[in-house]
């Protein structure tokens, strides 16, 4: 089967992602190297910087199971999920989403299209699961979600389709990025920059300043290599100290939080952008 896919349309994130950093590729390109050949991301999350560099190989890595089945759906099964999608549009309503939110059976790919219909109409397309692994988000108020947008999922999986992904620990991108040709993109759970920015939606183990320092020995390994390593974190004196005793460079990045409670607590804040390597992309003027 040939697919066909509209010249606007080009691959972007299928999922919403809490951190997903669709809003901030435009800073991130100055800080992009000028070449490699093999791209890693360990944390791969909504993948909006895989989808804009679209390398030739990739790797693309991430600890929550039910997040690799749907990429690997979306890259080998994408007519029979958007199938599927298309039932769930037709009968979504409350009482449907809270049925298919405490439904945990099914096949790969009836998995997939769940986690793609549930975040979809979630509230703020949260990933959030309890400490048994549950999803627990309640439904959000719109009027019409996008629950099956084919366009965009056809194009994702060809994006997707030269590309292995893998359900992984972060650490284990030590087994496969080795040279100067490798590209790793690192997006963790970002450090709490005060005590109630805590969040730990993804999976029910928390990520601790031991993770992040482990985070922190792995980039320095990699860049012991010459692997061209980038990190992106929340702009807190803890960060910036772990990541200047291995002398890599940080930039400040402006971002929107978008995710508060409390709506006096959105807006812009600052992160950090770290690099192994100054080897930029420079954009022509």
């Amino acid at each position: 089967m040939v697919i066909q896919i509209p010249k606007e349309t080009s691959p972007r994130p299928f999922l919403k992602w809490a951190g997903g950093k669709s809003r901030l590729i435009q800073q991130y390109i100055p800080y992009f190297p000028k070449s490699y050949k093999n791209y890693y991301e360990p944390f791969l999350g909504g993948g909006a910087v895989f989808f804009y560099l679209q390398p030739t190989t990739a790797i693309l890595t991430d600890i929550n199971t039910e997040l690799i089945n749907t990429y690997c759906c979306v890259r080998d099964n994408v007519e029979e999920l958007i199938s599927i999608l298309k039932e769930h549009k037709n009968r979504h309503n409350k009482d449907y989403y809270y049925s298919v939110r405490n439904n945990y059976g099914g096949t790969n790919i009836e998995k997939a299209a769940r986690i793609i219909y549930l975040n979809k109409t979630c509230f703020n397309g949260l990933y959030r699961v309890n400490s048994q692994g549950k999803f627990n988000v309640p439904l959000g108020r719109y009027e019409n979600p996008n629950i099956c947008h084919e366009e965009l999922l056809r194009v994702a999986s060809i994006a997707l389709s030269h590309a292995e992904i893998q359900q992984a620990d972060f650490t284990e991108v030590l087994n496969h990025a080795t040279s100067s040709d490798d590209f790793v993109f690192f997006d963790p759970p970002y450090h709490p920059i005060n005590n109630t920015s805590y969040f730990t939606a993804y999976s029910p183990n928390s990520f601790s300043k031991k993770d992040q320092e482990l985070l922190r020995d792995t980039c320095a390994e990699l860049a012991s290599r010459g692997v061209k390593v980038m990190v992106c974190n929340s702009d807190s004196e803890f960060i910036r100290k772990i990541y200047t005793d291995i002398n890599f460079e940080s930039y400040r990045i402006k971002a929107a939080r978008s995710i508060n409670s409390n709506i006096k607590n959105r807006g812009m804040i600052s992160e950090l952008l770290i690099t192994s390597f100054k080897d930029f992309y420079l954009p022509k003027q």
